[in-house]
C-alpha cells in the first residue's frame, strides 16, 4: 500500500487490521452494555408511567369484566401504558383505553382555584390473567 509516496511493509498492514478488529470487538461490547443500560432505563420509565391504581366503586365493577383502571402520567399513550402494565404485573394486556380527565373549578373560601386534571388508563387483560391490588388486606 502506498501512502504519501512511501510503501508500508506487510507486517504493518497486519497490525493495523488487528487493531481495527479489536476496535470493532470493543464497539460490539459497548453496544451490549448500552442496550442493557437502555433496558434498565426503559423499565424505570415504564414504572414512572403508572402512578397508582384507580380504586373506586366503578373500578371494582369493571374488575369483574377483567378491566383495571390506573392513573397514568400526563404524557402516557396506549402503547406505553400497555408495556408498563405488562412489565409491572406480568400479565397480558388485550386492550387499552386512555381517558383525559379535565381540571375542575373549585372555590376555596374566597379564593377560586381548580383541581388538577389527570389521565386514566382502562386496561383489559387476557382471560385468566389477574392483578392482585389488595395483597395482605
Amino acid at each position: 500500500m502506498v501512502l504519501f509516496g512511501k510503501k508500508k511493509p506487510k507486517d504493518d498492514l497486519k497490525k493495523a487490521e488487528e487493531k481495527t478488529s479489536d476496535v470493532k470487538a470493543e464497539k460490539k461490547e459497548d453496544k451490549k452494555e448500552e442496550t442493557g443500560k437502555a433496558r434498565a432505563q426503559i423499565e424505570r420509565v415504564l414504572e414512572d408511567i403508572i402512578i397508582e391504581p384507580w380504586i373506586t366503586e366503578k373500578s371494582h365493577a369493571a374488575m369483574t369484566e377483567n378491566k383495571y383502571l390506573f392513573r397514568v402520567h400526563g404524557s402516557a399513550d396506549k402503547k406505553s401504558a400497555k408495556r408498563a402494565v405488562e412489565a409491572m404485573y406480568n400479565v397480558r394486556v388485550t386492550e387499552v383505553n386512555i381517558v383525559n380527565i379535565p381540571p375542575k373549578k373549585r372555590n376555596y373560601g374566597r379564593y377560586k382555584g381548580e383541581k388538577s386534571g389527570f389521565k386514566k388508563a382502562i386496561v383489559k387483560l387476557k382471560e385468566g390473567d389477574k392483578i392482585e391490588l389488595f395483597k395482605g388486606v
